[in-house]
């Protein structure tokens, strides 16, 4: 529990210091004077004033940060640091300062991935287990043990690849081509795929699933590795290294059929029969209740001996510092194109605001990827750290994008917006935001 709100404090905070260090360092290199740099809103329970004056504070609540320039039109300014305002240098620094910001979330989300380009890329090979009936895959001539090559002209080099272009898939009508390898042979092969509006409307916990693809999976044998005190199959007599034979006299032939089995009979009596040293012994499974997906299913307490991999499908690769940069770019440049087309679609209805997320998710996600290790919550942050970028660059009044618009509108007419024309562009944005994070925090709730 510790660890998951310290990973939670740790990818926000990061985060949110970029990217108010990039409007600090900007602002600091024209001229401007910084009067506060915070992480954090409301009370602050940190507070540290540097030599040039700028108090440095860490406020209470972790979602955001400002920072907070000497400006003639939020006070008097005396007429000795007027050339230090952010509000009379050119309108070309201006720009500079706010756009910093989110060009810091990017730099950073490179440097990111670049270190996990260092630390290695491990993946599995996008290999077919098995496709799904009327789904857009069944359209094809792929079967199981065929591995993808390339989806829409993308090449795949793992499950996460098809992912990320599966993302990029959403709302489309049209003919995309899938290029595989049949298995067993080294020649490749094409087909062709029909979309109409994919998923228009949808909330999809699942795109590969989704697109009619189970990845392939080694067989994994009924044999207990792990009985878990106190559950269902511990009060039931299970001990490590049975192996189960039947459930209810139907035979079982691998692990998934017995967990299919089990999440089926949530407090329901299951008749068992597993292989011992001793022999054969008929056992007595009552699966307790829990809850999945707002779904009532049974639960057991039992964990499986681990699967081995064909080691062909496990590709693994490390890269020297410069290949690693040019990595992150890649990686960055294709988050960023995903997140501008992802809101680009939902702004055309394509993509349902029920996938909009919020803090409680993105602490669900943080936690999770924190327990899958330290690349999983590296590759969290990058992904973060891009979208608060691209958020942030949205023509929104109150986001950086938003003065960016008023600033670009003042280079191309030599005069400011109006004071009020930008004070009611204000009011209209914080009141769209508002309503953005209500969605976002609905949602996250209706989630849990």
């Amino acid at each position: 529990m510790i660890l998951n709100i310290l990973s939670i404090v740790v990818a926000l905070g990061l985060l949110i210091t970029f990217h108010e260090f990039g409007h600090f360092f900007v602002a600091r290199r024209c001229g401007v004077k910084v009067l506060r740099f915070s992480v954090g809103f409301g009370k602050p329970i940190y507070r540290y004033v540097g030599k040039t004056g700028t108090e440095f504070t860490l406020a209470m609540i972790p979602l955001g940060g400002y920072v907070r320039m000497l400006d003639e039109r939020e006070g008097n300014v005396p007429e000795s640091l007027r050339s230090q305002a952010f509000n009379v240098k050119t309108v070309w620094q201006r720009i500079a300062i706010v756009a910093a910001g989110p060009i810091a979330n990017f730099i950073l989300a490179v440097f990111i991935y670049a270190l996990v380009a260092i630390l290695g890329v491990q993946s599995i090979a996008p290999k077919v287990g098995q496709i799904e009936r009327d789904t857009p895959m069944s359209q094809t001539q792929i079967q199981a043990g065929d591995e993808l090559i390339s989806i829409a002209g993308e090449p795949v080099a793992s499950w996460e690849d098809v992912n990320l272009v599966l993302a990029g898939l959403i709302g489309k009508t049209g003919t995309i081509i899938v290029r595989y390898q049949p298995d067993g042979l080294s020649s490749l092969q094409e087909d062709s795929v029909r979309l109409n509006r994919w998923l228009v409307g949808d909330e999809p916990n699942n795109l590969i699933k989704a697109f009619g693809l189970a990845p392939w999976q080694p067989l994994i044998l009924p044999i207990i590795a792990q009985v878990v005190e106190g559950g269902a199959a511990a009060e039931a007599g299970f001990l490590t290294g049975d192996k189960v034979l039947t459930v209810n006299d139907q035979p079982v032939a691998n692990w998934q059929q017995f967990v299919v089995l089990v999440q089926a009979s949530p407090s329901k009596a299951l008749a068992v029969e597993v292989q011992r040293v001793q022999g054969l012994t008929k056992l007595s499974l009552l699966p307790k209740s829990t809850e999945q997906n707002g779904k009532v299913i049974g639960y057991a307490g039992l964990a499986v001996v681990p699967p081995k991999w064909d080691e062909s499908l496990i590709r693994e690769q490390y890269y020297g510092p410069f290949d690693a940069l040019f990595y992150g770019v890649a990686q960055t440049s294709k988050m960023v194109s995903l997140t501008v087309s992802s809101i680009g679609k939902m702004l055309q209805g394509l993509i349902s605001v029920d996938n909009l997320s919020g803090p409680i998710t993105i602490a669900k996600v943080a936690s999770a990827s924190a327990d899958s290790g330290l690349q999983s919550f590296l590759k969290f942050m990058a992904y973060l750290s891009v979208s608060l970028g691209v958020l942030n660059l949205l023509p929104i009044p109150m986001l950086d994008g938003g003065h960016l618009l008023f600033f670009g509108i003042e280079a191309i007419r030599r005069k400011p917006v109006s004071e009020k024309i930008q004070s009611m562009a204000y009011r209209v944005g914080a009141s769209l935001l508002f309503a953005l994070m209500a969605i976002a925090i609905f949602n996250d709730i209706a989630r849990l």
